[in-house]
């Protein structure tokens, strides 16, 4: 048996950090998470990062590429201080995988996703062989480039055959369907809005970057008409594939539905658009898979207690677990999934799952870059 280290590197849609992991394989599947870390943006750069994430923010050219350098070393620092946490060589680790942060995604009208973080920066400062930009080549064979975490849940989730979903809870919602066994029969999707819309609302009223456990979602009350205007929006009866971003789903899309948004009570709101994650994702798998039978969340999502029970509330039927009950942290999910991925693409094998992004065939996911 063939053994080898990889390393998973991701900024979500939220922006509120690097997660890394080191991680075993053993003959290319995956076997165990070894080390973890989080790293941070600077200040400045988060907050310029957030503002590209919107659709239609002007950038020139210059910054552009500064934000790439800024991006990448971010990535390498972390990366390197994950290695330094867990004691391990440099020269022991295979590959790393890059996800990069994400600062345009329009698979549809554009056809294109762009990340930032310079992956032979990360590759020169690490000495790692580091493998990136996963979405385009997916996108290339009109697929939505996203979500490509299905095929990793695939792998690890799917082993028993039990009809079940998982549910990743980042900046954006997205569903994994497994409905059995077998790869060709999973889908997968961006269902709609999760912390991202929930942290911007929390920001701007209680001067905190995330809503601690759902607590301020907790002291509200639903409102209805609100909430039935926003589920009200296209895209939750569009038909998969399909994905977004929180370039779509933000605060300027809430006030385009509900103009008179800053007159209701800001706990109301928080409470409502917590709501909105979990019926939206609810309504889809009920949609999708009726007969799913458990729900594995993961993301960060998993610690908004308030959320995760609403979840079980609206959803008496399903057992909606997080991840680490089948094995895997719900934190590290994201990241081992672009270590997987790295190690897909150092072995020649798909990283795409044509049923999920709608490519018109399977593909080899990312570009190799040398120390």
């Amino acid at each position: 048996m063939t053994q080898m280290r990889a390393i998973g590197l991701i900024s979500g849609t939220s922006q509120d950090g690097i997660d890394a992991v080191l991680a075993e394989f053993e003959d290319g599947a995956f076997r165990r998470v070894l080390a973890t870390h989080s790293g941070a943006y600077p200040a400045a750069v988060r907050s310029r990062l957030l503002e590209l994430g919107y659709e239609n923010t002007p950038v020139i050219l210059a910054e552009y590429a500064a934000l790439d350098r800024a991006v990448a070393d971010a990535f390498a620092d972390t990366a390197i201080e994950l290695l330094k946490l867990a004691g391990v060589e440099r020269s022991s680790v295979r590959v790393l995988g890059s996800h990069g942060q994400t600062v345009f995604h329009d698979a549809v009208k554009i056809g294109n996703s762009l990340q930032l973080g310079d992956p032979s920066r990360i590759a020169a400062r690490t000495g790692i062989v580091t493998v990136a930009d996963f979405r385009r080549a997916d996108v290339a064979l009109g697929g939505q480039g996203a979500p490509l975490l299905p095929v990793f849940h695939h792998a690890l989730f799917a082993e028993d055959g039990e009809p079940r979903a998982v549910l990743n809870l980042g900046g954006i919602a997205n569903l994994t369907l497994l409905p059995g066994a077998e790869a060709a029969a999973v889908r997968g999707f961006d269902c709609g809005p999760a912390n991202g819309l929930m942290d911007e609302w929390a920001e701007l009223h209680i001067g905190k970057r995330y809503d601690a456990d759902g607590a301020f979602a907790a002291s509200g009350k639903l409102n209805a008409p609100l909430l039935n205007a926003l589920l009200a929006d296209p895209y939750f009866a569009q038909p998969s594939p399909k994905s977004t971003g929180r370039g779509y789903f933000r605060l300027g899309w809430v006030r385009s539905r509900w103009p008179a948004l800053d007159a209701l009570p800001p706990a109301d709101v928080q409470r409502t658009l917590c709501e909105l994650t979990a019926r939206s994702a609810l309504d889809a798998l009920q949609a999708e898979m009726a007969d799913a039978r458990a729900l594995l969340v993961c993301g960060g999502g998993v610690r908004n207690g308030f959320l995760m029970q609403r979840l079980r509330a609206l959803a008496p039927q399903l057992r909606v677990e997080s991840t680490e009950v089948y094995g895997l942290h719900p934190d590290w999910v994201e990241a081992s999934a672009f270590a997987w991925l790295a190690v897909q693409r150092l072995d020649g094998a798909a990283g795409n799952l044509p049923g999920v992004t709608g490519a018109s065939r399977a593909a080899v996911l990312g570009g190799i870059f040398d120390p």
